[in-house]
């Protein structure tokens, strides 16, 4: 698992390389696609569900599950969405972030930077004897206290030898409630932050979300694993 998750945050990185204002988000589905069958795996989400590509890339007002578009050219100034998995002898890696394209407004960065520290306030709480709440609440009160919201629609989730797992992991909860975690346990943490609603939109296409008001919204994602000391981050290329 630990060669999978590697692979999924190489090619995490490899798409923020090759990232560039003109491209469509096609193209890099292509680049993401090639580069994680070279290195020896496979897309974990092409298929899945009949999802018809190898990574979600969402741009701007589209939180989750872009769907890869000729057409959807990357422009300067846009925030880019890559989530991205690697299946490598038996077992799935995920992760996911948030690309700018240029420069983007103060507002937006500020939107990512919170989002983004959130993941590791949660990460914080991975602990053995914690509860999946402890993990919900560091994530919400992080991005709530910032004046964000947490999409309570969509939620990370067990990850191992099939993409999506028990437990549920939500972006929000009460600490001391829910599951317990133990070691051993590998579990994706995604939050999920709209700027202007926790409401969502799924768009004609059935797989495409957008935030609610049509505002800037981000999604950051790491898979962890539960230890007897501090937890792992399985998606960093360096352990």
């Amino acid at each position: 698992m630990m060669k999978a998750c590697e692979l999924s945050q190489q090619a995490l990185m490899y798409a923020g390389e090759v990232l560039k204002a003109g491209m469509s988000t096609y193209e890099l589905d292509r680049h993401i696609h090639d580069f994680i069958v070279k290195h020896g795996g496979k897309p974990s989400f092409l298929g899945l569900y009949d999802f018809p590509a190898s990574a979600c890339i969402s741009v701007n007002e589209e939180l989750i599950h872009g769907i890869p578009n000729k057409h959807k050219i990357i422009r300067e100034g846009d925030i880019v969405s890559v989530d991205v998995g690697a299946f490598v002898e038996g077992f799935h890696g995920d992760n996911a972030y948030t690309f700018t394209v240029g420069e983007v407004d103060e507002e937006t960065k500020r939107l990512l930077k919170v989002t983004e520290e959130s993941l590791y306030k949660g990460i914080e709480q991975a602990r053995k004897g914690n509860r999946i709440g402890d993990i919900g609440n560091a994530v919400q009160t992080h991005v709530e206290g910032a004046g964000y919201y947490v999409v309570k629609r969509y939620i990370g989730h067990g990850v191992g030898r099939d993409m999506h797992e028990d437990p549920e992991v939500p972006n929000y909860g009460k600490p001391g409630r829910g599951v317990r975690l133990v070691p051993g346990m590998t579990i994706a943490i995604e939050p999920m932050v709209n700027s202007s609603t926790e409401q969502v939109k799924v768009m004609g296409d059935k797989w495409t979300v957008v935030e609610g008001n049509g505002k800037m919204c981000a999604h950051f994602e790491h898979t962890v694993l539960i230890t007897d000391g501090d937890p792992v981050i399985m998606t960093l290329t360096s352990h």
